[in-house]
């Protein structure tokens, strides 16, 4: 149950990233409130999680998902550029979360 309340808690660190950029700088009140919504509930989520799993690999794998995921997202949905280094950088922290699952108690 804690890996999954902590992929949630991932999820929803893309989702107020996501929000931070639409926010404009806080400066759009529904973007703004969206973000600071998901953010509570990221770390809320990241706090049950860690109540079971040692703290550097929920905390790695917390802001692994987080970066992997908003790469994505800035990819897919806003445009951003899509070159082999940035897939190969994305990659390794993939790869580097995996081990980190594998290798938890």
């Amino acid at each position: 149950m804690s890996w999954f309340l902590l992929l949630i808690a991932g999820l929803l660190e893309v989702a107020w990233a996501a929000g931070l950029k639409t926010s404009e700088g806080f400066t759009r009140l529904w973007p703004s409130v969206f973000t600071v919504v998901t953010a509570l509930g990221s770390f809320a989520l990241l706090t049950l999680a860690m109540r079971h799993l040692p703290l550097g690999t929920a905390y790695a794998v917390w802001t692994g998902i987080g970066a992997v995921g908003a790469f994505i997202f800035g990819i897919v949905i806003m445009g951003e550029a899509l070159t082999m280094a940035r897939v190969a950088s994305a990659a390794l922290i993939v790869v580097g979360l995996i081990g980190l699952k594998l290798s938890s108690a």
